[in-house]
């Protein structure tokens, strides 16, 4: 008797754990990352024993925007009711209108394949909760959308493509662009309720980010490359656990960042190849008000072992940073000589950010001609907004905890310049074994910073 009630439940079990397995193929693995600061390990999605759905099975027909845009859509739907699936793009171009991602979906591009994302900004309608800037507002959808899922991925040795004609003109800043501008900094500084953010019109022409991880957690990009950009490529916002490698970006427009880390936390970025009209990464914390409001930092990103093209800067912080900068690690990355940087490291804010910056290390760099220098700090940096608003409530920004090691550049203007504010200098930056074949300049230019050290 007793052995029969074993059997049983023993066959219980296995139905159940049979059943589990059928509702959700996705397992999640963990990835260690070592760094000079305490890093979490990284939960991310591992589709391995997952259905796989083309679609073509979901009626997408090459060159039909429309069928291809429905397809992507109803195999998402799919393997997101199934629990987990990946869908498939196979081998050849698909033109396709927004993608919006669910939960438990891997998004995979075969070799060969080309997602070819149309220029009609009426293909990103209806609008949806993004940001601009550092200031949250409904706009057009990002080109691929994920917003509040779990457990995603963008996989393959395909390519994700945007067609730039529209977007181009919309580079331009005109009066109407400026002034819808002012609006949403007025509307986010007293902080109105989202729904009344509404930045879709005739003028404003706020272009949508490429790819938009919003509030989501579980996220892996993995070996696909991506060819232009309406705005900033990748975008983690208000996101969690985000592994991105083996990705080759190029996207030479206005404000094309590669990575735009934004409030987001535990973010790996490694093996990858940028070659970018804007920085390489970015590492953002929203602006003013807005971010004070979500209070959220972003901490613990790791960039490292990889290749810089062509970029502003190889690591940007700020300036939008206004809800913190804390533990970040640059560690093992080239830039290719003859590619056109203005610093290795650029830490910018202004009088109206307030957040803080703490805890940045930058080691192991290899790199040519810099147009600037290696190191930049500077706290006074609006672009448009200096006379375009006032200063509405006045928030410094603590800098504190830089530290720069083995690093190696051919020809800059200088090795550091540091423009702390008096009432709040910049503290504790530390520069070992940097080496530059020419320095044009001062080594180093300062103004308010306590406790700089260099050991050469």
């Amino acid at each position: 008797m007793k052995k029969i009630v074993f059997v049983f439940a023993l066959l219980v079990s296995l139905i159940f754990l049979s059943f589990k397995k059928n509702q959700s193929g996705v397992t999640l693995k963990e990835v260690v990352v070592k760094a000079p600061f305490e890093m979490p390990s990284i939960k991310i999605p591992d589709f391995s024993n997952c259905k796989e759905y083309s679609i073509v099975d979901f009626g997408a027909i090459k060159g039909n925007k429309d069928k291809i845009s429905e397809a992507i859509n109803k195999a998402i739907t799919k393997a997101n009711k199934a629990g987990g699936g990946i869908v498939v793009i196979p081998e050849g171009e698909w033109i396709t209108k927004k993608i919006h991602f669910k939960s438990n979906v891997n998004l995979h591009l075969k070799k060969g394949a080309v997602l070819l994302f149309s220029e009609d900004p009426n293909d990103y309608l209806p609008a949806v909760s993004s940001t601009w800037e550092g200031y949250e507002c409904y706009n057009y959808s990002p080109l691929v959308y994920a917003y509040q899922c779990k457990n995603i991925a963008i996989t393959g040795e395909g390519e994700l493509k945007a067609k730039m004609d529209i977007w181009k003109e919309w580079f331009k800043r005109p009066k109407g662009h400026m002034e819808s501008l002012k609006r949403l900094y007025y509307l986010a500084s007293y902080n109105k309720p989202l729904k009344e953010r509404q930045m879709v019109n005739d003028s404003a022409h706020f272009r949508p980010q490429f790819i938009q991880f919003n509030r989501c957690e579980n996220i892996v990009m993995d070996g696909v490359t991506i060819t232009n950009s309406p705005f900033w490529t990748i975008h983690p916002f208000l996101s969690k656990d985000v592994v991105l490698r083996n990705l080759k970006v190029y996207a030479h427009g206005h404000n094309n960042d590669g990575v735009d880390p934004e409030m987001s936390q535990n973010v790996l970025i490694e093996n990858c190849v940028f070659d970018q009209g804007d920085d390489a990464i970015a590492i953002k914390s929203g602006s003013n008000q807005d971010a004070w409001r979500l209070n959220t930092p972003s901490k613990n990103v790791v960039m490292r072992n990889c290749i810089v093209k062509n970029g502003h800067q190889l690591v940007a912080i700020g300036s939008e940073l206004s809800g913190g900068i804390e533990n970040v690690f640059i560690d093992n990355c080239t830039v290719v000589d003859g590619a056109k940087l203005n610093h290795l490291l650029f830490i910018k804010t202004n009088e109206r950010r307030g957040g803080y910056v703490n805890n940045i290390y930058m080691s192991n760099i290899t790199c040519g001609k810099i147009d600037e220098g290696i190191l930049g700090i500077e706290t006074d940096v609006m672009y448009q907004w200096r006379n375009l608003v006032p200063t509405l409530e006045r928030k410094l920004t603590p800098i504190k905890n830089v530290y720069l090691e083995n690093i190696k550049a051919t020809n800059v203007k200088f090795i550091s310049r540091i423009l702390g504010q008096k009432e709040l200098p910049v503290e504790n930056v530390f520069l070992k074994n940097i080496k530059a074949d020419n320095v044009s300049g001062e080594k180093d230019i300062h103004e308010n910073v306590v406790n700089f050290v260099r050991k050469d």
